[in-house]
């Protein structure tokens, strides 16, 4: 893979402070660069599915990358939140998409939302403030007068919030195809998804077509992404290594060789950059008890329907933040072995401890925002392997999953590779898929908004930046004494100057 070569680039600088109040009219003339960047996700991608057997063009891939060998999922480790966070640069504490499910008391006072897109078209309309506060990639790209077009097999939601207002470019989705004056066009070129065969399999396929359609030409928008469902969805119903989980690793990967294939034979190999990440790892579930049924079974909510404490998967809001109510029910949590990590607001500004004793504060996870709950709970886990071999289960309800806080879910892994990337060098520091956007944005010379969390990661780039500093590892501790025993709390975090990774938790009783 050659070296980019030298290239005039008008790079247009913006006050960050005034970021918000750019217009099209305001960027300068487009950008004059002549690489393109494309991101390809596959949802709930372990970075033990990445052998020559089962992902043999990843796998290939993967040899002649530069790899992010301490890449970070984003906590909660569910699809939406690193949907919403790697479009924005951003922690959930600052874009406010929370969970799979958020709670919105203007659209239900009684019950959580979910995030399909026909759900925050709901919300969208019924609040009075944006869906996401913070500013995505898409809306920088649109600013500097460039597009972002999003393909997606998966869920509307998830393709929604990579792109949620469009912005100049477009999203594809087989359920959901934006702008609306764009789907007819779709239609024609591609047809309907087929409906023999596997469905999963044929939406994949489906996407791809669109992709390479629509953004693998000269002609193409400057940053496209991918993100294949796979091997989330088989992963979710038929358990870690199932026939039907390794099929669809296949089958995902087999369409990710179509598009390196058309990248080579249209010439583009020297003009593209891809990026290769994903929105959580995976683990085997052993749980027995949801967390609705324990609270309602202790008294400690009333019953399914009732506003006194609503629940957002992992997010508990207890009606007028009762804090002798919410103790209660975080010291009945500390005593069940299927609980690990806790959080609560911090007891003072920026602290790390929660205000409840034995937990971690939002701000530790990076989850403080305004439409938090009370209360914030992940499951336990352990190092245990499943019937085909797979390490790492967690006391979550079904076959298995993510949303905690382990390392089987937040490890994950980078791949980069193009005329922007340097070859072939790994970082063993810290990245996060918040850093994705903030990374795009500097390979472009594009300024990095302020409500981003994530950085540059210079270290893999041609084009010289700021030195990311050493690398230090924090653990933090937090205990408390019952009469049954001890609660105790660890958080791993991984420090880079200014930027806090949560690596993992791990929860012990004695």
């Amino acid at each position: 893979m050659k070296t980019r070569s030298a290239t005039s680039i008008l790079v247009v600088t913006f006050g960050f402070l005034m970021f918000n109040a750019f217009g099209q009219n305001n960027a300068a003339a487009t950008l004059a660069i002549k690489n393109k960047t494309l991101i390809v996700f596959f949802d709930g991608l372990r970075p033990d599915y990445i052998t020559s057997e089962q992902m043999p063009n990843l796998y290939a891939f993967r040899q002649k990358s530069s790899v992010g060998k301490h890449h970070h999922s984003v906590f909660p480790t569910v699809t939406r939140v690193n949907s919403a966070s790697y479009a924005t640069g951003a922690y959930p504490g600052t874009h406010g998409i929370l969970g799979n499910a958020v709670y919105f008391p203007e659209v239900n006072k009684n019950k959580s939302t979910g995030t399909s897109h026909n759900d925050l078209s709901k919300v969208i309309a019924a609040i009075s403030e944006p869906l996401l506060s913070a500013v995505t990639l898409g809306e920088v790209l649109q600013t500097a007068g460039e597009r972002m077009m999003v393909f997606s097999s998966g869920t509307t939601g998830q393709a929604f919030l990579q792109n949620h207002k469009i912005s100049g470019g477009a999203i594809i989705n087989p359920s959901l195809i934006l702008p609306d004056s764009f789907k007819a066009q779709v239609l024609a070129d591609l047809g309907e998804v087929s409906t023999e065969g596997l469905k999963n399999q044929n939406r994949h396929k489906w996407v791809t077509d669109a992709l390479l359609k629509y953004s693998l030409d000269n002609k193409a928008p400057l940053v496209s992404a991918i993100w294949f469902s796979d091997p989330d969805g088989a992963a979710h119903e038929h358990g870690i290594g199932s026939d039907e989980a390794v099929n669809a690793i296949k089958f995902v990967d087999a369409q990710f060789g179509r598009i390196l294939e058309a990248i080579e034979s249209r010439g583009l190999k020297e003009k593209y950059n891809i990026i290769i990440s994903t929105d959580h790892g995976f683990v085997t579930h052993v749980g027995k008890e949801e967390l609705s049924d324990f609270l309602i079974k202790e008294g400690l909510k009333k019953d399914k329907e009732s506003d006194d404490v609503i629940l957002a998967e992992g997010s508990v809001y207890v009606k007028d933040h009762d804090p002798d109510k919410i103790e209660k029910i975080v010291t009945a949590l500390h005593e069940q072995e299927w609980v690990g990590a806790i959080f609560t607001k911090a007891r003072s500004e920026k602290s790390l401890k929660g205000w409840v004793e034995g937990t971690f504060s939002f701000e530790a996870a990076h989850f403080n925002h305004k439409r938090a709950g009370d209360i914030l709970v992940a499951p336990n886990w352990n190092d245990e392997k499943n019937n085909k071999g797979f390490a790492g289960t967690d006391f979550s309800t079904g076959v298995a999953g993510h949303g905690g806080s382990s390392p089987y879910e937040i490890h994950i892994e980078l791949m980069a590779a193009g005329p922007d990337f340097k070859k072939l060098k790994d970082t063993d520091l810290p990245t996060s898929n918040v850093d994705i956007a903030p990374t795009i944005l500097g390979i472009y010379g594009l300024p990095v908004p302020p409500q981003m969390d994530g950085r540059v990661i210079s270290e893999l780039l041609n084009k010289p930046g700021e030195s990311a500093g050493k690398m230090v590892q924090e653990t933090l501790v937090s205990e408390v004494k019952y009469p049954w025993g001890v609660y105790r709390l660890t958080l791993y975090i991984s420090v880079l100057g200014k930027y806090r990774y949560f690596t993992f938790s791990k929860t012990e009783r004695r």
